[in-house]
């Protein structure tokens, strides 16, 4: 089970990176590069969609422009080694076309002009569109997952404030019960002291004779 990760590193763009312009020169789809680049880092495929519509496509524009010039080249390539060497048959009317020789480097084109799109080109066309819809509809619901986090994380901020204003609430009251339980503190060790003194100068006071009888001071 892929684990969400929200922190990206460097070294995490640059695989992104350059997974997707592998894939693009050999002709493969951009999915399936965020494919094998969430098994990788064991996040989904959305979330590195994500990463690189975001973030990372920005800084490769030369980059991609180079891989899809590189994939065209590459078509045109196995196109070239696929079709069949055809020979000219000798002719004694005059023709424009040049024959074609084994050491030529450039197929001679019969029956189709420079442009024309072939029964290929429009499978990769609709493949590259199935693909995009794809993509797009996994940003959506990474959008939509990503909002419904955010908010879920203000709904709980709200209910931290809220909790944290109870209890400055109830540390207040606290606070004001101790200060009055000091007050009262303070004024019965003040009431006590007064007594004390006050029994103090009304308690009686002896003194002993010459013959060890105890006999009353007057104050």
């Amino acid at each position: 089970m892929k684990v969400r990760q929200d922190a990206w590193s460097e070294e995490d763009d640059l695989l992104l990176a350059e997974t997707v312009l592998r894939h693009i020169r050999e002709g493969s789809t951009q999915l399936r590069a965020f494919d094998e680049v969430g098994d990788a880092l064991n996040r989904t495929s959305a979330a590195c969609g994500f990463r690189w519509n975001a973030v990372v496509r920005d800084k490769y524009d030369d980059a991609i422009k180079l891989a899809k010039k590189h994939r065209k080249d590459r078509k045109r390539q196995l196109a070239r080694e696929a079709k069949p060497v055809t020979f000219t048959a000798p002719s004694t009317q005059p023709t424009y076309e040049k024959p074609v020789t084994f050491n030529e480097e450039r197929p001679m084109v019969t029956g189709r002009h420079e442009g024309e799109l072939t029964l290929q080109d429009v499978i990769q066309f609709l493949q590259t569109m199935n693909s995009k819809g794809r993509q797009e509809s996994l940003l959506k619901q990474e959008n939509e997952a990503l909002q419904l986090e955010n908010n879920n994380l203000k709904n709980r901020v709200k209910e931290l404030e809220q909790e944290l204003n109870k209890l400055k609430d109830e540390h207040q009251v606290i606070e004001e019960d101790y200060q009055s339980i000091i007050q009262i503190m303070n004024r019965a060790r003040r009431m006590a002291l007064l007594e004390e003194e006050s029994d103090d100068r009304h308690a009686p006071t002896f003194r002993m004779d010459k013959n060890g009888n105890l006999e009353k001071i007057a104050k």
